[in-house]
């Protein structure tokens, strides 16, 4: 009788199954949609999840304008950059950056979740993120996913 009857089945880039998904960033929470959209790129909640190879998904998001921040976040919340200069430290608000580049908001909250290492830079190059609805990746027949806010 063999009692190893299951076996670890560790992924490889042959055998990985990526998909297109399509998820709506619609009145969605930013930091509860940015873990769900970093979990898929991931490929966490699929069931041969390998951490050293890169199983998730391509992800759509559209919407992004629309996306939502709790409490006061919209206005207190600063990102920093700094442009290398003495001095040269710049804040700008989360309003701020939804207005100029709704997309770079949510970018930066996805790519904050993932590896900080070349895997998380190839697994940031699976996201596409749109302000509006439309997209070009209609050929490649992207699955809805609904994202239910909590």
């Amino acid at each position: 009788m063999n009692t190893l009857s299951y076996k670890t089945v560790s992924a490889n880039k042959a055998t990985v199954n990526k998909e297109w998904v399509i998820i709506d960033a619609e009145g969605a929470v930013l930091g509860r949609f940015a873990s769900l959209v970093a979990n898929m790129l991931r490929g966490k909640h699929k069931t041969n999840f390998t951490p050293h190879v890169d199983c998730g998904d391509n992800v759509v998001v559209i919407n992004a304008e629309k996306v939502a921040l709790t409490g006061k976040k919209m206005s207190d919340k600063e990102y920093v950059r700094y442009t290398g200069y003495p001095g040269g430290q710049k804040f700008t608000t989360a309003e701020e950056v939804l207005k100029k580049n709704p997309i770079g908001l949510v970018e930066m909250a996805v790519k904050g979740m993932l590896p900080k290492n070349r895997l998380g830079s190839e697994l940031f190059r699976n996201l596409h993120v749109y302000a509006g609805t439309e997209h070009p990746h209609e050929a490649q027949k992207p699955k809805k996913v609904e994202f239910k806010n909590n």
